[in-house]
């Protein structure tokens, strides 16, 4: 049975955001391009989860991006990065991408894959310095590591082989299986922000679906896994 001690605010993932522009099929968690909603403007520090499908070899173009924390995870598939600081490559499942916009960044995201559709997560993150030197970090993570647990994948001093991020904010992903729980914890004076990409899970006797999420201030939430599910979990100031 989940059980919390803090106060949930639940987010309908149902009412997001979208974008459908032929090779583009996006939902927008958060206020984003022409979507505007002012009950969806972000969550503390959080400002952009959008929940991309892109169809083979398609994507976005050389653009510009400033005073900006910008995550990519890849859920299937794969996607082909490059940007001005000269640095290129390829996002797979299990892959982080950070990409720090500094005082400015340009750079192009397309689907690596000619044959089939490549779905990811791409979140921003504001800063809590501004003006850093703009930089591309990218690892694996080991599945094993995510297995009905929160593995840490990005923090302010890159602690426990995660990617360091210049934000008062702690990014954790979770593989849970059906009937496994888990506990999402956040200390006195932070907030947290869990999102399902994927999946079924069980909180304070809501279902949840992907797409869906909560949010909360300090205390703790457990969350039960009704079918094999994939969250992501933001702690933040």
């Amino acid at each position: 049975m989940t059980k919390t001690n803090a106060q949930l605010r639940f987010w309908d993932g149902a009412t997001r955001g979208r974008t459908q522009i032929g090779w583009l099929d996006g939902y927008h968690s958060f206020s984003f391009g022409r979507y505007m909603d002012p009950d969806r403007m972000g969550f503390r520090s959080l400002r952009v989860i959008n929940d991309d499908k892109i169809k083979a070899s398609r994507g976005f173009g050389m653009h510009p991006h400033h005073e900006m924390e910008i995550l990519t995870w890849v859920l299937d598939g794969k996607i082909k990065h490059e940007d001005s600081t000269g640095q290129h490559g390829e996002i797979v499942p299990g892959d982080l991408q950070l990409m720090s916009a500094g005082r400015g960044i340009r750079h192009s995201e397309f689907n690596g894959l000619d044959d089939a559709t490549t779905h990811l997560l791409q979140i921003w993150i504001e800063p809590s310095v501004a003006g850093v030197e703009p930089g591309y970090q990218q690892t694996s993570f080991d599945a094993a590591g995510r297995a009905d647990q929160w593995q840490l994948l990005a923090s302010p001093a890159a602690r426990d082989g995660s990617l360091k991020i210049h934000a008062d904010a702690e990014v954790s992903v979770a593989d849970l299986s059906a009937g496994s729980m888990i506990g999402a914890i956040v200390p006195d004076g932070r907030h947290g922000y869990v999102h399902v990409a994927r999946g079924k899970v069980l909180v304070d006797g809501k279902e949840l679906t992907g797409g869906d999420a909560f949010s909360f201030e300090a205390g703790r939430v457990d969350i039960e896994g009704i079918e094999g599910s994939e969250l992501l979990f933001f702690e933040l100031a």
